[in-house]
């Protein structure tokens, strides 16, 4: 019994360990090429003739709304408002930075969070280190001797689970990417106008976005490394990885596109409106 117990606690352990350190990196491997996926979404060509069209469609809507407010700030200077000017100017300004950057630096920073993610994935994956039995070997040695079976299985689909929901995540991430980048043209009409909530929280969307794609993943390799030194606590940390997008949420960085295409549709609405006054007036 004696050999029998340091064979487990010595060399299954070690098998184990170096098994699952492997799985481990081959999931942080794996997870990061599917995050790098939405990166390479972008370097096909057809997907860089739709950003260049919504990039020159937001030039238009740029344009347009300079028009519309110089309208409105010649307006608001006759009604007696002194700083119309001044607006106006900044507005034009804001709007101008905005075109010009924002089919760009979306894309820019994602790819920053994605290599920033793997890179921290490989340092958790190669730097974690388990002293003494893992918790992987107990379990091991518990089904051995007939108990902690049912719990072992539990906590695998706990952990099955999290890792699958992120996969789904990581791998639509790139065209949510791009349709924010394709809604993200119409709010250009309303910048120059000096109305930016719309675009402000259109920048927190994108924010949003590549903080979960930076987060998540590496949260949850976190979780697997600890995982095989503390089952129960490893899932929990898991499961928390496929909940940072509810809590980005609640500080307005909504990371679906469900409310920014609601809003660009206001916005669009808008537009059409305006458009319509003008040629009334025209007439």
């Amino acid at each position: 019994m004696f050999i029998w117990d340091f064979l487990a606690d010595k060399v299954l352990g070690e098998i184990l360990d170096w098994v699952y350190g492997k799985l481990v990196e081959f999931l942080g491997e794996f997870l990061t090429m599917m995050n790098g996926l939405g990166t390479e979404l972008f370097d096909l060509v057809w997907v860089q003739g739709v950003v260049e069209f919504f990039r020159c469609f937001g030039w238009a809507l740029y344009g347009v709304g300079i028009v519309v407010a110089v309208f409105e700030m010649a307006m608001e200077y006759q009604a007696g408002r002194s700083t119309a000017v001044r607006d106006a100017a900044l507005g034009i300004v804001k709007g101008f930075l905005a075109a010009s950057l924002f089919s760009s630096v979306p894309v820019e920073l994602y790819k920053l969070c994605i290599d920033l993610q793997g890179t921290l994935s490989q340092g958790i994956a190669g730097a974690s280190h388990t002293d003494g039995v893992s918790s992987l070997a107990r379990a091991a040695m518990a089904g051995l001797n007939g108990y902690g079976v049912f719990v072992s299985i539990f906590l695998l689909v706990l952990m099955g689970y999290s890792v699958v929901k992120i996969f789904f995540a990581n791998l639509k991430r790139g065209g949510i990417l791009l349709i924010q980048i394709a809604v993200g043209s119409l709010y250009l009409f309303s910048v120059p106008r000096g109305y930016t909530d719309g675009f402000y929280s259109w920048c927190r969307q994108i924010a949003g976005l590549c903080l979960t794609a930076f987060l998540q993943t590496s949260i949850l390799i976190a979780g697997l490394m600890v995982w095989n030194t503390n089952m129960l606590l490893g899932c929990g940390l898991m499961l928390s990885a496929t909940e940072i997008p509810r809590v980005a949420q609640q500080f307005g960085m909504d990371t679906s596109t469900r409310a920014n295409v609601m809003s660009a549709v206001y916005a669009t609405q808008t537009v059409v409106g305006l458009t319509r006054n003008l040629a009334a007036a025209v007439k």
